[in-house]
């Protein structure tokens, strides 16, 4: 299975198909588009959220960031005076420091993360979307901000007019996504944010005609519940943006893409606006509070693509 994914949502729901998937049978193609440097530092949050969950290392309260951290090194940055507005801690900064010696050593991305996923015991193929540099700068009233900025640092305040990838156009698909597009018997979309998670992925030149071009079941799951984001500012987004900020809005931005789409109960009157975009509907608790609950839900995702036509 390929599975596409950005943020603490799409994490969840990796992890659930890497739990109930054999060993190997799980790709995850990650958005890298919120990649930034700071401290002269390579960081790449949905990369890292994405690895830390399937490793088993995420802090479960946050959903990012490594299990009982400690911020040394933070404190001490800010002893010298620096705005340390980027929560990084111990562990996680010697992720950063490793990815960005070896980047500096002339590696690729791609090889990089298989690196440092395997040292932690992933069990699954991790897979940037590209190994070229994207930033995702977003248009606020207040003028462009790169996504960080307005994510972490200004809190999402702003209200998003436009979403900008800069390097986008010389992004290329890494020949190991193709690969995995190519053997997959079904592609998933994770909940996560669809603006800047799931868009990024599909805007490299290629991707969206190797994910058309295959005659496999594509499923995707609606990162909106009862009209709200479960987690971050996709409902906000959505709605300045002038997209409907529903279940049924999501799955409007994947037709033509996508074969099935699963949603939560509470938006079951939804069902028939998606039905008539072509897919097949799938209502369940699409809530992921622990575990179970990520487990619980991948095997519903699988029964869809079975349903569908994989395997």
């Amino acid at each position: 299975m390929c599975a596409l994914a950005g943020g603490v949502g799409g994490a969840k729901l990796a992890a659930g198909l890497q739990a109930v998937l054999s060993p190997g049978d799980l790709s995850v193609v990650v958005n890298t588009a919120d990649d930034f440097d700071l401290w002269g530092l390579r960081v790449c949050p949905d990369l890292d959220t994405v690895m830390y969950t399937l490793a088993g290392l995420a802090n479960k309260e946050t959903g990012w960031g490594v299990a009982d951290e400690s911020f040394g090194a933070l404190g001490m940055i800010s002893a010298y005076g620096e705005d340390a507005w980027f929560k990084l801690g111990d562990r996680d900064l010697a992720t950063h420091v490793l990815r960005t010696q070896r980047l500096h050593a002339g590696t690729r991305l791609t090889t990089v993360t298989a690196g440092l996923a395997a040292a932690l015991g992933v069990r699954s193929t991790l897979l940037p979307m590209c190994d070229e540099p994207v930033a995702t700068v977003l248009k606020t009233p207040e003028g462009p901000l790169e996504f960080q900025e307005y994510f972490v640092r200004r809190q999402q305040r702003e209200e998003v007019l436009g979403v900008e990838l800069r390097g986008i156009e010389s992004a290329r698909v890494p020949v190991e996504v193709a690969r995995s597009l190519f053997e997959t018997e079904a592609i998933i979309l994770c909940p996560s944010n669809p603006v800047v998670s799931i868009a990024p992925i599909l805007a490299v030149p290629g991707m969206r005609e190797l994910l058309a071009g295959r005659s496999v079941p594509t499923v995707a799951v609606s990162p909106i519940v009862g009209g709200r984001a479960l987690k971050g500012p996709a409902d906000r987004m959505l709605r300045s943006l002038g997209h409907e900020v529903s279940a049924a809005g999501v799955a409007r931005m994947y037709e033509g893409l996508v074969d099935g789409f699963v949603l939560d109960r509470a938006d079951r009157g939804e069902e028939a606006g998606v039905s008539g975009l072509g897919m097949r509907v799938r209502a369940t608790d699409a809530v992921m509070r622990d575990e179970p609950d990520r487990e619980r839900l991948a095997r519903e995702v699988l029964s869809l693509c079975s349903e569908l036509g994989a395997g």
